[in-house]
């Protein structure tokens, strides 16, 4: 509890934040422009006035309590509220800064995101973008991730979410491939051609067992978790893969296999964990992705 006799200066918060997000108190004060003196001075003060311990001081670096954490939390929250202020009164751009982390599916990640998080990081230098394109589920309770890219809402826990994109899925092949194969006129043909596809038992969602919705006739002979290592292996000729058009539409190299007759419509949703997605930082990201994703539906559906 706050010493009754002292006034808390809520600038002293500042300090803390700057602490955690830089990670050394040296790192603080440059992103502060003041000395390191004067970041352990206001820490030393806050705690005082909180009467609580907020870092264990340690030869590499400052670690928060869990008095920390919980002021590291309210710090987080009074700088949104003072952002969220800032740019209703003055519609100026915010200065955030701290680390923001999304887990996005593989494809999603890397084919389409990444190059997108360009301007957004020019137009926040001081914000850390951390994205982890990879084929799994991510723990926001755990915090694994503030952001999350999935395929489907989640049945439990305190997380919000709504939808980001439809998005559609086909065959594809490379032209080297079709070339040296049997023709392809209905779905009967398939079953004498080779696929690439999905190691079946390291799926990590159902939404991804794609091949038995095109045939029950078909099996892929070159299989892999990761939908890149997917994505090469058919552009180099190995066989016909379930891919997203966002992705395969894209690349001159490969070429549509039945596309009247196959296409598979699957989802992308963004999901927050409800205790920080109203954090400035976070909340930019979230709104960033949804503007960019509309901005390029076309993209995500075929033509």
């Amino acid at each position: 509890m706050p010493d009754p006799g002292h006034t808390v200066d809520w600038d002293d918060f500042r300090f803390v934040l700057a602490i955690v997000r830089a990670g050394t108190v040296s790192a603080a004060a440059k992103q502060l422009g003041v000395d390191h003196t004067t970041v352990i001075r206001r820490v030393d003060r806050l705690e005082r006035q909180l009467s609580a311990k907020l870092f264990d001081r340690r030869k590499t670096g400052y670690l928060l309590t869990e008095a920390g954490h919980r002021v590291a939390a309210s710090a987080e929250a009074l700088e949104s509220t003072v952002i969220a202020n800032q740019e209703l009164i003055g519609g100026s751009r915010a200065h955030l800064t701290g680390t923001v982390r999304i887990g996005a599916p593989d494809g999603f990640g890397t084919h389409f995101l990444a190059p997108r998080l360009v301007s957004f990081a020019d137009q926040y230098p001081d914000l850390d973008l951390q994205l982890v394109a990879t084929a799994r589920l991510f723990s926001l309770s755990k915090r694994e991730a503030d952001i999350a890219i999935t395929l489907s809402l989640p049945k439990e826990g305190h997380v919000v979410g709504r939808k980001l994109a439809d998005y559609s899925l086909g065959l594809y092949a490379s032209p080297s491939y079709l070339e040296r194969s049997p023709p392809i006129h209905n779905r009967d043909d398939l079953a004498g051609h080779r696929f690439v596809g999905y190691i079946e038992e390291l799926l990590y969602t159902p939404e991804l067992d794609y091949l038995p919705q095109v045939s029950p006739k078909i099996a892929a002979r070159f299989r892999s978790a990761n939908l890149i290592a997917q994505f090469n292996a058919t552009l180099a000729g190995f066989g016909i893969a379930v891919l997203p058009c966002f992705m395969a539409e894209n690349e001159g190299a490969l070429r549509p296999v039945l596309p009247e007759l196959v296409t598979i419509q699957r989802c992308f949703y963004l999901l927050m964990h409800a205790d920080s997605k109203d954090l400035a930082r976070i909340r930019a990201v979230a709104d960033y992705i949804y503007a960019t994703v509309e901005r390029d539906r076309a993209l995500f559906t075929r033509t």
